[in-house]
């Protein structure tokens, strides 16, 4: 006999779940679209991977006999996910290399490959640097950053958040050309080295997605040779490839001052974008902002959009403003998607003229810089 093991309905349908995303889809080696299964520990080990991402998680099971197999992981989740809430039997024909599955009323065999085919997944070893960082603001970290980084592959580093670590400080940055975004925290580990990492954006995302509310900690693991990077949590581990080449020293794109400060409450500006967005999308998605000094530090910000199809909207918001008005126009989704993930009730936008680029800024938050290009206007 094989693998002989049980878990709950439930259980395995969120570990499939889990790795599922890193399942290869159009893969030449056909183990790539297989999920591992094996037993480890007294526990069920799932995995998955398209060799730049792997992830693995880890479920309650009761093991009766130890051994492993890999089958089509859509086949496999597709059943899983009908099945009744209760126990699942699982057991290996190692001649065959079919895995038997019961549940309830239901028996399938499903047609596997032998487990050794599946890559080696690396393991954390005590020589690796590990830096725990508080789960939830890591979570928080990656949904204020990766949405900025490059979507085609034009120049792969862009592709990539740039993650990096000095004087206990963590930093992580995402540019596409057309804007930046940098969010750091201070972190108290015991680690003292440097390191500068590039991660594929489509990493973190999964990552973010995949914390759970019960992990306190998120372990970043550097292994000895740095063309990996794991991630290490209670009961999931990701890994992945690491994007080559140096990430563009953004530090140099960020304003060093932005003679005028606009400050606005954003959840009003952000339903201004979205209503402007109504009219902007048909005219290459451009938004007017003209910043209108009153008296003292009070003024008012103009939202405008128009489109020669559609025609035009404005919202007119309260503000208090330091410096010259002027006129700027930005994309008005790279400013929805900015005003989306930040999490405080009054936001700065910092500019300097009509062609240079604005600043983005919680208004009572100096960790987080968001900076986005303007768009061209004719006058």
């Amino acid at each position: 006999m094989g693998m002989r093991i049980s878990c709950l309905q439930d259980n395995l349908a969120h570990g499939l779940n889990i790795v599922g995303r890193a399942v290869g889809t159009r893969s030449t080696l056909p183990v790539l679209s297989n999920v591992l299964l094996a037993s480890d520990n007294g526990r069920l080990r799932v995995a998955a991977t398209n060799l730049e991402l792997g992830i693995t998680a880890w479920i309650g099971a009761s093991v009766d006999e130890d051994g492993a197999i890999t089958v089509p992981a859509r086949t496999l989740n597709d059943l899983v996910n009908t099945l009744s809430p209760e126990r699942v039997d699982l057991d290996v024909a190692v001649r065959t290399n079919t895995l038997n599955l019961q549940c309830g009323a239901t028996t399938a065999h499903i047609k596997g490959i032998d487990s050794q085919e599946f890559p080696i997944m690396p393991q954390p070893t005590d020589e690796d640097d590990t830096i725990p960082i508080p789960a939830d603001e890591f979570r928080e970290m990656i949904s204020m950053v990766a949405f900025a980084a490059a979507r085609d592959d034009s120049r792969p580093v862009l592709t990539g958040v740039s993650i990096s670590f000095q004087d206990g400080i963590l930093t992580m940055a995402a540019a596409d050309g057309f804007r930046l975004s940098v969010r750091e925290i201070a972190l108290d580990v015991e680690y003292y080295g440097t390191f500068s990492l590039v991660v594929p954006a489509k990493t973190l995302q999964e990552l973010a997605r995949i914390i759970d509310d019960s992990d306190e900690f998120v372990n970043l693991v550097l292994p000895a040779d740095r063309s990996q990077v794991l991630f290490h949590m209670n009961n999931v581990e990701v890994v992945t490839q690491l994007i080559d080449g140096a990430f563009p020293d953004y530090r140099q794109i960020i304003p060093r001052d932005t003679p005028t400060r606009t400050v606005v409450d954003t959840v009003s500006l952000l339903q201004a974008c979205k209503r402007a967005d109504i009219f902007a999308r048909e005219a290459n998605h451009t938004v007017r902002m003209s910043i209108e000094p009153q008296d003292g530090m009070a003024g008012i910000l103009r939202v405008t959009a128009q489109s020669s199809e559609t025609g035009e909207n404005e919202v007119v918001l309260d503000a208090s403003i330091e410096g010259e008005g002027m006129e700027v126009a930005f994309n008005v989704r790279y400013l929805i998607e900015v005003l989306n993930v930040i999490h405080f009730d009054r936001v700065m936008i910092g500019t300097t003229s009509v062609d240079k680029p604005g600043v983005v800024r919680p208004v009572t938050e100096d960790r987080f810089t968001h900076v986005v290009m303007p768009m061209h206007i004719g006058r």
